[in-house]
């Protein structure tokens, strides 16, 4: 696997990364611990190093999962975590980043970015200016070795970037979503903030692990994301069906064809979740594949069939 840089700040990571969301059980099901603790340490020794995470996500119990899997090789991982949109002052930020050092075990985190623009969820609008403020101070103390943004438009990525240095993005991209490439990434582009994909398989879909008539098991937080509602599923399906052959022709998965399609985007890694051990090694995988150009720009035909017709509403859910 060939890592790249964060950003400009001398960081070096995984062009696969391991997302954590689910280890976090809310808004999951059957989740289980140690499953993602072997998950988590499956990646690791297939090559991935670089581990996403937020204070959200079950209240700190994925940092307590993932601090508590990468504990013996912290020094030769990259943790990123995140503070929610209502702990956005400056206060508030220097508690969060605490809590999130204690539910990792360690005394540095080496991405922390803002997980959601202020007043989100209707949490209170507080300046970029003084959370910008927090993460700078973190930095300086050592706390903190970058900064990073998480959905937020271009014009947001570039306010922010007015109060201090941001070496990242993380917005929602696959190959059926692809708002940003045509509102943040030229920014990122032209300022060298590296792009962090999340829902990098479209929560799955682009495994295709789900058949037409797919039903999601109760308290599933997936049933609401907007390529499963039936004006868009359908549309998905055909694609699914026109990508499968060339997964076949590079003797890789679905899931690994999209994220390597992903991450051959300029500056651009992928941010990909896993269950188990078996899904962690597959993904890790997906960062030594190389598709031909004539793939990639085929791969790219068919997304499009399904992302054209979206209306435009940047938001991946229906809350």
């Amino acid at each position: 696997m060939e890592f790249r840089m964060l950003g400009s700040s001398g960081i070096k990571i995984s062009p696969i990364i391991m997302g954590t969301w689910q280890a976090g059980k809310d808004m999951w099901v059957g989740i289980d611990d140690a499953e993602s603790t072997r998950a988590i340490k499956a990646a690791y020794e297939a090559g991935i190093t670089t581990f996403d995470t937020a204070e959200v996500y079950g209240n700190g119990h994925s940092e307590k999962i993932v601090g508590n899997a990468l504990q013996d090789v912290r020094d030769k991982v990259v943790i990123a975590t995140k503070v929610f949109s209502n702990h956005l002052k400056y206060r508030q930020v220097m508690d969060a980043c605490h809590r999130s050092l204690k539910n990792l075990d360690t005394d540095y985190i080496d991405l922390y970015q803002i997980h959601w623009p202020p007043g989100s969820f209707g949490g209170e609008k507080v300046p970029l200016e003084e959370t910008m403020g927090a993460l700078t101070d973190l930095k300086a103390q050592g706390k903190i070795r970058a900064v990073g943004v998480s959905n937020f438009s271009g014009s947001q990525v570039e306010d922010a970037a007015t109060y201090g240095r941001i070496d990242s993005l993380q917005p929602p991209y696959s190959l059926f979503w692809r708002k940003v490439e045509t509102d943040a990434m030229p920014y990122c582009l032209d300022n060298d903030i590296t792009l962090l994909a999340y829902s990098s398989m479209a929560q799955g879909l682009l495994t295709g692990k789900f058949g037409p008539d797919h039903a999601f098991a109760k308290g599933d937080h997936r049933f609401r994301n907007k390529l499963f509602q039936p004006e868009n599923y359908e549309r998905v399906q055909t694609a699914l069906e026109k990508l499968r052959p060339l997964a076949s022709a590079n003797n890789i998965t679905l899931g690994q064809l999209a994220l390597a399609w992903i991450v051959s985007r300029p500056g651009v890694c992928a941010i990909a979740g896993a269950r188990n051990a078996e899904q962690a090694t597959q993904n890790a995988a997906a960062g030594n594949v190389r598709l031909s150009e004539e793939d990639l720009a085929a791969i790219d035909d068919i997304g499009k069939t399904v992302t054209d017709p979206l209306d435009d509403d940047p938001l991946m859910w229906k809350w």
